[in-house]
């Protein structure tokens, strides 16, 4: 059997294509913040992301798969890859890549830093983490953070000297943010005495950087309960003191074996055992979970890209197996003494293939989108469209979220199916990413808390302006693709589930407003799912329409465009129909699982 080519992680023609033809990524350039970049910088900052990736991060993931972590003698020791790997992902310029240049950062569009991060993610997830958390974690102290802050912690953290995690989690609450325990008393020098557990906290200690700050959820002294009486403090494991790092109280009381991400330590934390953890305000006070959310919401969408990339390199494995492995005959082929045909030439293989580029390329556009209008709410030239797009990132948040978790690992099945029995052999990587697939749908808040914020607060805020903006967009895409020349039943189908879909949430957002928000909420899953289809058809329509303009001109690449067109037409005429009986079936109340009484399992 001829071994499969060497994995590309992602394709680099569909990265540009979703950049350049379906978005247009130079326009960018025009904002003020990014006036200094264009196509050549944004193409330098890939290139020499990809060549990281695979050249780098990719042959060092087998290996810190199979060698997870270690605690022993209170402190965590990662595999020892990571003291060369750190280093490397740090002079690429990615902790700081999309932030001000006088923050040290490069000030990238987040559409361009993404696509190029989710090389780092499909070569070695773990590994990449580590620069997520502390990116996040530094961006809250840049936003709230007093001066002192940033120029002792936030500026070792962008530098890579010190490593950051967000804390939120506590064993007894989950993700029941309101029941935090954590309790911080002010102290005469200005910090705090926190005392606490934590739990489930990535890379909350290891042995390549000199330090590692929690940004961490805590209820000071008397603040009222649920999440109005949560601060945010940030907290090292050593604090600067006397010109020096010395011991801050923060112990690591053991770790989680995970059955994937297994490169990045999960761990149990606890606060101030020896009465000396100090930690530092950031923000106001009472205002914590407001400022945690804007590292939430980034961790969500970063998320979104771990599900993408888990979901590509697993197709890109399928994808060349199938084309080297060859077994049996085409049906109509009875002379078993002709050559095996390769799988790929089987109509079933194909069918497997092609539901997993829809997924993966499907939901790198909507991620795409998503990133787009982060980056206009934060730089868009007017007040009022940074506002739009603000209304409706967060409404695509939920879904670029869930969707690469849900779908990708349905896609991560697939890629394994499409081995065969070599498929769930550790000897192959399939089974290790689909192990690492699964707790996406499951990181920064599980898929039904998505479902939750999606239906209960994205699609309603704002008097619906988020849901507003949406609709203006699906239709300004039915519009590019009826010029462009795409079949315009295609177009129509999408306004048809477009209109069910505002209907049906114009219902329920009125139960809500009348008191029942039970009936409002009850499917808010089935919801998330018909909501999730809805979104992806618009962006395959988005790709299709680009298709036919590449067609069009007549540049080379006819099989690539062919192929868009033929995965969009497998998701709105297979995917696309499901969106009426889910509708019918938010709309209907059913409520067997809300009746069923605990007793009754």
């Amino acid at each position: 059997m001829t071994a499969p080519a060497s994995n590309p992680l992602l394709s680099d023609r569909d990265v540009d294509f979703q950049l350049y033809e379906v978005l247009d990524a130079e326009s960018l350039c025009k904002l003020p913040a990014f006036a200094d970049h264009s196509r050549e910088t944004f193409t330098l900052f890939l290139d020499s992301t990809r060549r990281l990736a695979r050249d780098v991060l990719a042959p060092t993931y087998r290996l810190m798969d199979s060698e997870p972590p270690t605690f022993r003698d209170g402190r965590v020791h990662v595999h020892p890859l990571m003291r060369t790997l750190y280093p490397q992902l740090v002079d690429l310029g990615l902790l700081a890549a999309t932030r001000p240049v006088e923050t040290g950062g490069q000030q990238l569009p987040l559409t361009v830093y993404s696509l190029a991060s989710a090389y780092l993610m499909a070569a070695n997830l773990s590994a990449y983490a580590f620069i997520g958390l502390t990116t996040g974690a530094a961006h809250l102290i840049e936003a709230f953070g007093s001066e002192w802050l940033k120029d002792t912690f936030m500026a070792k953290m962008y530098s890579g000297q010190w490593t950051g995690t967000m804390a939120l989690t506590e064993p007894h609450a989950g993700s029941s943010l309101a029941d935090v325990r954590t309790r911080a008393t002010p102290a005469e020098d200005g910090t705090w005495r926190v005392s606490g557990s934590k739990i489930f906290i990535s890379g909350g200690d290891h042995d390549f950087a000199e330090n590692v700050v929690h940004l961490t959820l805590g209820r000071i002294d008397g603040a009222p309960a649920g999440v109005r009486g949560l601060s945010l403090f940030a907290i090292p494991a050593r604090r600067p003191e006397g010109g020096r790092l010395v011991d801050n109280d923060v112990r690591v009381t053991g770790a989680i074996h995970k059955i994937g991400w297994r490169g990045i330590p999960s761990l149990a934390l606890n606060y101030g055992e020896g009465g000396d953890c100090r930690g530092w305000l950031v923000g106001q006070a009472g205002k914590g979970l407001a400022h945690m959310f804007q590292m939430m919401n980034e961790a969500r969408i970063m998320v979104g890209f771990n599900g993408v990339a888990t979901a590509s390199v697993a197709y890109q494995e399928a994808l060349a197996y199938a084309r080297n492995r060859p077994q049996g005959r085409l049906s109509w082929e009875k002379d078993a003494a002709r050559p095996q045909r390769p799988i790929i030439e089987h109509a079933d293989v194909r069918r497997m293939l092609l539901r997993q580029k829809a997924i993966v390329e499907g939901g790198l556009s909507l991620l795409s989108m998503a990133s787009w209008q982060s980056d206009v709410a934060e730089h868009g030239e007017t007040p009022e469209a940074r506002e739009r797009a603000g209304l409706l990132a967060d409404l695509l948040t939920p879904l670029a979220k869930t969707f690469p978790a849900e779908k990708g690992f349905e896609a991560n099945t697939l890629a394994i199916q499409v081995h065969g029995g070599y498929g769930y052999s550790t000897e192959y990587l399939p089974e290790a990413w689909l192990r690492d697939q699964k707790l996406n749908s499951i990181h920064e808040g599980t898929t039904g808390i998505q479902g939750l914020d999606l239906l209960g607060r994205k699609v309603v805020a704002a008097g619906g302006g988020g849901l507003r903006a949406f609709v203006e967009e699906v239709e300004a895409t039915v519009e590019r693709a009826r010029r462009a020349g795409v079949d315009a039943s295609w177009g129509e189908s999408l306004n048809e589930a477009l209109q069910r879909v505002v209907a049906l949430t114009m219902e329920l957002g009125q139960a809500g407003m009348e008191g029942d928000v039970e009936r409002m909420l009850r499917h808010s899953a089935d919801y998330m799912e018909l909501f999730s289809v809805l979104a992806v058809a618009w962006r395959w329509l988005a790709q299709a329409a680009a298709a036919r303009e590449g067609l069009a001109r007549g540049t080379d690449g006819r099989d690539f465009y062919e192929g868009k067109l033929a995965a969009a037409q497998y998701w709105l005429h297979t995917e696309l129909p499901r969106v009426a009986p889910l509708v019918e079936l938010c709309r209907s109340g059913e409520d067997s699982y809300t009746r069923m009484q605990p007793d009754w399992f």
